[in-house]
């Protein structure tokens, strides 16, 4: 059994859908992120970052328990455990584990940046409206996104196969819209995140305490965990 400590957000809906297109049974650890359970005593012995999502498997190398944070990590333990998601070869491990960088230091980072700026900023008291950021973060966010579509051409995913690389990505990626983009000029992007969304994985791993996840308003910004210093 896996232990999986989660919120419903883009970084959080990776691995409940790697463990549901893996197959595999976990229990679910609530990380109320708005409330600051990220720097509680008890989720820093398994995440020291303070950051989730974050998993302990029972049934670690040699059998013994392991714990992992940070999501490509927990991806790439996932896949390595299964032998599933990860490709047949060296070489198709490589090009995923090249795509699964791009997403968790570019995409992931540069969406969350321009989520932040765009969504909750204008919220705090008082309201940080900074226009250079706003622009800064959504024109590299466009230009990432080209680079997906580009590499998407003549795929049904990122690396030919569904993979780690596909799960990792298709969270920040269906909320262009949040990050003020345009899938117009992007069809191969557009088929693709219409294609993951159709995966029943994803959709089970998506919907994983979805009623915990709304919009934000003014008081839910300025009350939350997430933009205050760590107590």
């Amino acid at each position: 059994m896996i232990d999986l400590y989660y919120w419903p957000t883009p970084n959080g809906w990776k691995i409940p859908i790697a463990l549901e297109e893996l197959g595999l049974e976990y229990n679910v650890i609530p990380v109320d992120i708005g409330a600051g359970d990220q720097f509680s005593d008890w989720f820093l012995k398994v995440s020291p970052n303070g950051k989730m999502p974050a998993i302990v498997d029972s049934d670690g190398p040699d059998g013994a328990p392991i714990s992992i944070f940070e999501s490509g990590a927990i991806l790439q333990y996932l896949a390595r455990k299964t032998g599933k998601l990860y490709g047949t070869s060296a070489r198709e491990q490589i090009e995923i584990d090249q795509w699964l960088f791009w997403q968790v230091g570019g995409l992931g980072p540069m969406a969350g940046q321009a989520h932040h700026f765009l969504i909750y900023a204008p919220k705090f008291a008082p309201p940080q409206d900074i226009p250079y950021a706003k622009d800064r973060y959504r024109t590299e966010v466009a230009r990432l996104y080209e680079v997906l579509d580009a590499q998407l051409e003549g795929k049904d995913y990122i690396c030919g196969n569904f993979s780690i690389a596909d799960i990792a990505t298709w969270g920040w990626a269906s909320l262009w819209a949040r990050q003020a983009q345009s899938l117009d000029d992007k069809p191969n992007l557009k088929a693709w995140i219409d294609r993951m969304a159709a995966r029943a994985g994803v959709q089970a791993g998506k919907a994983l305490a979805a009623e915990k996840r709304g919009e934000p308003t003014k008081a839910d910004v300025q009350s939350s965990a997430m933009f205050k210093k760590n107590p």
